[in-house]
């Protein structure tokens, strides 16, 4: 297995330099399709503040699909498992990125109660909201503290302080944000006390986040039996394979049984999306 692993590996790179160097215009296709790629990707690292070099994601793009393909191969020892692993491979990237992306959203969100009750405090004692974001950056961890200092510099570059935040708001992107930054310009605007709006934003975002603790404790079972439902059909197919190789070469060779295939994966496919999706419940 390994030699045919090297071998495969060997025949990947003649091909590639070979393309390379007798139609120069795959090169240039392979170049640009990278740098658009990396194009998309960049702005999400810097928003996340990950200072990752343009030749490292360069790299990732190249070598996830390949390693994909490998353990593809290694894993089912055909043809199809290394184009699905590479296929899989391909899109890893872009799917680690907005994976990193909902876990920053989720601890900002975690994170923004206690950041309402700083800004609550420091304005008590007579600070300005831009003194009292000063002090949120200073005793919060990140990513709070780096998007508050973000909000700090726009200000001090002379952007308004509604300007500032509304870029805050485009780039999390969480409900709960979005209302305690509406209250506070109200607030603002009108000459309203800041301290009593946030207090009862606070208030407000807390009761919120205990009827979404029911409602999720109530329908995690539905989504438990959906995930099992869906998994064991997988991992009984994968068993009886390990077992005997040639049991589904009927589903395989016979028009009839491609058909039965395609069915129970579409099946599948639909069963779990309609489970998943019945037992969300928006709050």
């Amino acid at each position: 297995m390994l030699i045919a692993i090297l071998a495969s590996i060997f025949v990947f790179i003649c091909v590639f330099y070979l393309a390379n160097a007798f139609y120069p215009s795959v090169e240039k296709q392979t170049i640009f399709l990278h740098k658009k790629k990396i194009d998309k990707m960049s702005p999400k690292l810097d928003q996340m503040f990950l200072d990752i070099a343009p030749e490292k994601l360069v790299f990732l793009d190249i070598a996830a699909p390949v390693l994909g393909a490998i353990l593809g191969y290694m894993l089912v020892e055909k043809p199809i498992g290394a184009i699905i692993g590479g296929a899989l491979g391909l899109a890893f990237p872009v799917v680690f990125i907005k994976i990193l992306e909902k876990k920053r959203r989720k601890k900002f969100a975690a994170q923004l109660v206690d950041a309402i009750m700083i800004l609550c405090s420091s304005l008590r004692v007579g600070m300005s909201l831009q003194q009292a974001f000063e002090v949120l950056v200073e005793e919060i961890a990140p990513p709070m503290s780096q998007e508050f200092n973000l909000v700090l510099r726009q200000m001090r570059m002379g952007f308004s302080l509604e300007a500032a935040l509304s870029d805050l708001k485009k780039r999390m992107k969480i409900e709960d944000l979005e209302m305690v930054i509406t209250s506070l310009m109200i607030a603002k605007e009108t000459g309203g006390d800041i301290t009593e709006t946030l207090t009862k934003v606070v208030n407000t975002i807390s009761e919120r986040n205990k009827l979404l603790g029911k409602v999720k404790a109530l329908t995690i079972q539905g989504k438990l039996q959906g995930g099992i439902m869906s998994v064991i059909p997988i991992f009984f197919a994968f068993f009886i394979y390990q077992s005997d190789k040639h049991y589904f070469d009927v589903f395989f060779q016979d028009s009839f049984g491609k058909g039965l295939m395609i069915y129970a994966a579409v099946s599948e496919v639909i069963g779990a999306y309609l489970i998943m999706k019945l037992s969300k419940v928006d709050v």
